[in-house]
């Protein structure tokens, strides 16, 4: 074991991209001066680690020796943090997590729900470790798993993998363990390891923050995997809108060759393996594993029809294993603990944990590892503290532009594959928007399918023309124009482009419609019969009137009005001329009398 060069206290800063964007960097250089100039930088490191999940909160600084947590850190509230906390061991209580439930001031991170719900395994080391040092992932147990495979046949990993029934977190759900069995099997040399880090999902960033937090546990995934099924060679393919992601990656494979993990005869033995990086363009379709296998080969990213599968003719032709990042993460976990003992985490058919990206209207937007099987309510109101600005929540968008809606009174649905399929969701990736009672559903669905349009590669018909008709549809419903037929159009173009389209993109473009439908038909019929959007988000169905009754004059509406379309004088009532009207709504929000309404 390689020994760790300091025994002082530590002072972790929250290093993910989110953070890194908000000034976690510069946190790091003035802790560091600041203990210096007090002479106490001989008692603490400062540690840039990787992603701690609580967006909201960032940046996020924590105090190791007594587990506080301080959120939105700035520089101007180092010094404070140095002379109250560290030197008279004071806690700055401004700086402390609020609860939004009870306003309550929580010091240690242990006591937040935010964490004290969730199930880290994945995630225990982001945000304890330094990604950029391998020696910290040793000592952690890192790299273990891998010299604990050696003493293995590689058939018997691959059926410790099939034990703990661990499913492909790339969105599929396919067993793991099955898909190394076959590539094994298969006739073809070499074969090929593939990590899939592309993760184009608007609102999802697990893996991205697992390869920034500790990226090592993916290389030593991937490197059980080669072992397993014979390959001397892995890809990881993420895209370049990921520098941060990118460069940690690189300085983790780099550290890896230098202490023997990767290379030739790792660890003495007579197993060799190399990991090179392939930046893709940000392209949603090579998420897709055929069309991601041609971008590594130098063509234009494209799906081809299947089969045969990857397993047996992938990356140029050759047997070929692709997981996703959070797969591989899994990896070593599963080694370590066995097959059994992870597949009692989790529901029978969907074992283990899963990390969720918290977004939309939800008090705790972050990164969330939970058991499988947990239900949607224990994550959006104990994890992700309930909605914000007090709203009533709506429906929950899960698995991405390609997943489905989730209404309200299902909040008791257990998150794992099935249940979320039978529902007409996915899991997806884990992407997880949350919708208060202002969202149009009709608006909504024709965002993600605008979203899937756009990146269809067009090499298939029924995607390339079907998503645009289904757009063009949807357009004219949300403009007022819509008919009970278009409805009819709808779901038979769903059902055609669900069944014909070549590749998953396509075959699953539809579900926002399709749940949108099943969950949420009176909203479509409300656009179409009574030419109303209930949500008052599509601007050609809403109109705004000024209540004389209650109107005074204040002229605050008409100063803020952007386009003049509002007409009077102080002391007496005010007009909206509606042929002048954006429908921008901002008189509505700044009347501070509720005069204007909303028709």
């Amino acid at each position: 074991m390689i020994k760790l060069a300091h025994e002082k206290q530590r002072i972790l800063i929250c290093g993910g991209t989110g953070c890194i964007s908000t000034g976690a960097s510069n946190l790091l250089e003035s802790f560091k001066s600041t203990l210096k100039a007090k002479n106490m930088d001989c008692e603490y490191d400062v540690i840039l680690t990787g992603c701690h999940g609580f967006c909201e909160q960032g940046p996020i600084v924590i105090i190791e020796k007594d587990n506080t947590l301080y959120c939105q850190v700035t520089i101007d509230d180092i010094d404070e943090l140095v002379s109250q906390h560290l030197a008279a061991n004071q806690l700055v209580e401004r700086l402390l997590y609020i609860n939004p439930i009870d306003n309550r001031r929580i010091s240690s991170h242990k006591d937040i729900n935010f964490y004290k719900k969730q199930h880290r395994i994945l995630l225990d080391l982001c945000g304890k470790i330094d990604p950029e040092n391998i020696s910290e992932y040793i000592n952690h147990g890192g790299y273990a798993a891998l010299q604990a495979c050696f003493e293995q046949k590689p058939t018997d990993i691959i059926e410790e993998i099939k034990v703990s029934k661990l499913r492909g977190r790339g969105g599929g759900g396919f067993p793991a363990g099955l898909k190394w069995e076959y590539t094994r099997n298969a006739d073809g040399d070499p074969k090929y390891i593939i990590c899939n880090a592309d993760e184009g999902d608007p609102g999802a960033f697990m893996d991205r923050s697992i390869i920034e937090g500790n990226p090592h546990s993916v290389l030593e995934g991937m490197l059980i995997a080669g072992y397993a099924i014979g390959s001397n060679i892995g890809y990881i393919y993420v895209r370049a809108e990921y520098p941060l992601a990118v460069k940690r990656l690189r300085i983790a494979i780099d550290q890896a060759e230098a202490t023997g993990y990767l290379g030739e005869n790792i660890l003495g033995s007579n197993f060799s393996f190399q990991i090179k990086i392939k930046e893709g363009a940000g392209a949603f379709v090579c998420g897709e594993s055929s069309a991601l296998m041609h971008s590594i080969e130098g063509h234009r990213g494209m799906p081809r029809s299947r089969p045969p599968n990857s397993t047996k003719k992938g990356l140029w032709s050759k047997p070929t294993c692709l997981n996703n990042v959070e797969t591989f993460a899994n990896i070593p976990l599963i080694i370590l603990m066995g097959g059994n003992e992870f597949a009692k985490i989790g529901t029978e058919n969907s074992t283990g944990t899963k990390v969720l990206a918290l977004t939309g209207k939800i008090n705790n937007t972050g990164l969330a590892e939970v058991p499988m099987g947990i239900s949607l309510r224990d994550v959006i109101f104990d994890i992700g503290g309930g909605i914000k600005d007090g709203k009533k929540l709506k429906a929950v968008q899960i698995g991405g532009p390609s997943g489905g809606c989730i209404p309200e009174e299902m909040l008791d649905l257990p998150i794992d594959f099935d249940s979320l399929y039978k529902a007409g969701a996915m899991m997806g990736s884990g992407g997880l928007v949350v919708l208060d009672e202002s969202t149009c559903m009709v608006d909504l669905a024709k965002f993600f399918l605008e979203f899937t349009h756009n990146e269809s590669c067009g090499k298939c018909t029924p995607c390339r023309e079907g998503t645009y008709r289904m757009l063009q549809i949807l357009e004219k419903i949300t403009d007022g124009l819509g008919t009970q037929d278009d409805i009819i159009h709808l779901e038979r173009l769903s059902n055609n482009i669900m069944n014909s389209s070549l590749c998953g993109l396509g075959k699953s473009a539809p579900n926002p419609i399709v749940s949108t439908l099943r969950y949420f038909r009176y909203e479509y019929d409300a656009h179409i019969e009574d030419k109303t959007c209930p949500s008052g988000v599509c601007k050609k169905l809403i109109s705004y009137r000024i209540d004389s009754m209650n109107c005074k004059a204040c002229t605050i509406c008409l100063k803020h009005c952007p386009s003049q379309a509002i007409i009077g004088e102080r002391g007496k009532p005010h007009l909206i001329v509606s042929e002048n009207c954006t429908r921008c709504g901002i008189c509505l929000e700044k009347c501070p009398f509720q005069a204007v309404k909303m028709g």
